[in-house]
């Protein structure tokens, strides 16, 4: 099991030190475009191997993507974040570009890889990828909701004073603050509905909690966040590598689920060894089926801004 991630910066770098910690992989290749740095990376965490007892191998390359051949699955991390004074349209014109040469360079040397798309706009560019490559579409992931669900379930085990091992909940929905849709009507406590805990209020103030979450993150940090959406990378990448049919909440390209088509956003899906292996409709009430369809609203209007 070959894993490639492109991107050595924090959300990569951690991306990979999860996936080789949990030692299913034989082989995990870091590559970035700055002279040297995956190869420190690599070098570094290979340098923790005896001391978290894993046996995965973690190379570096600088650009050289022969080194990433016959990748079982391939994470884009790649991008730049938005900088000041720079337009929406400028950001995604440039980090479309990255997406665009990076996927078709993993793609020549891994025809069969399973792609996994993390540089933002998530859903933006993992509509991107299946507009542009030919990549059947269950080969074709965004990470998100992955990620936004795991912030839910922080919020919510803190509202409920509980262990996070006892609260589950998922969010689905576009990868942005206005876009998620928390569902906190599903949301429970080892099977019972966290609104039989918490007031409504409460919930509510958890859901605006869960939007903000990456912006909070940047405001405190300074930079975005990168332990936890690392840690959404690697479980993806497990339960594909695995084969373990996990649900997870994925931007995925939708034929008419959830009455979208043409658009991938946030919904559950079944991860195994072919990558998506079933989208998974739930019952969603009129509430959340306005604030999916408003979410899609504003992901269509970012992939407008796309050169196709």
């Amino acid at each position: 099991m070959k894993v490639t991630v492109v991107g050595a910066g924090a959300v990569g770098a951690s991306c990979a030190e999860y996936i080789a910690i949990k030692n299913f992989a034989s082989e995990v290749v870091l590559l970035d475009i700055k002279e040297g740095y995956a190869e420190g990376k690599a070098m570094d965490l290979m340098q923790t191997a005896s001391l978290n007892g894993f046996d995965t191998k973690i190379t570096g390359t600088t650009n050289d993507y022969t080194k990433t051949a016959n990748s079982d699955i391939v994470v884009i991390t790649s991008g730049i974040p938005r900088k000041p004074g720079m337009t929406r349209e400028e950001l995604i014109g440039i980090n479309a570009g990255i997406v665009k040469t990076v996927s078709s360079s993993l793609i020549e040397q891994s025809p069969n890889a399973i792609m996994i798309v993390v540089s933002n706009p998530m859903d933006t560019m993992t509509y991107l990828v299946h507009k542009t490559t030919d990549l059947p579409k269950n080969r074709i992931i965004g990470m998100g909701g992955a990620l936004d669900s795991a912030r839910f379930k922080y919020r919510l085990a803190e509202a409920l004073e509980a262990p996070i091992s006892d609260v589950d909940g998922m969010v689905i929905g576009g990868h942005s603050d206005k876009g998620m849709v928390p569902l906190t009507r599903l949301a429970t406590r080892n099977s019972v509905p966290v609104s039989e805990y918490i007031s409504e209020e409460r919930l509510d103030q958890v859901k605006e909690d869960t939007k903000v979450g990456g912006a909070t993150l940047t405001k405190l940090l300074g930079t975005s966040a990168w332990y936890a959406p690392g840690a959404a990378v690697s479980g993806l990448v497990q339960a594909i590598a695995c084969d373990q049919k996990k649900i997870f909440p994925c931007s995925a390209l939708l034929e008419g689920e959830y009455g979208l088509n043409d658009i991938s956003i946030g919904v559950p899906v079944v991860l195994g060894r072919n990558g998506i292996e079933k989208i998974v409709e739930i019952n969603l009430n009129d509430a959340e089926k306005a604030k999916i369809q408003e979410s899609a609203e504003g992901v269509r209007k970012t992939n407008g801004l796309l050169n196709l």
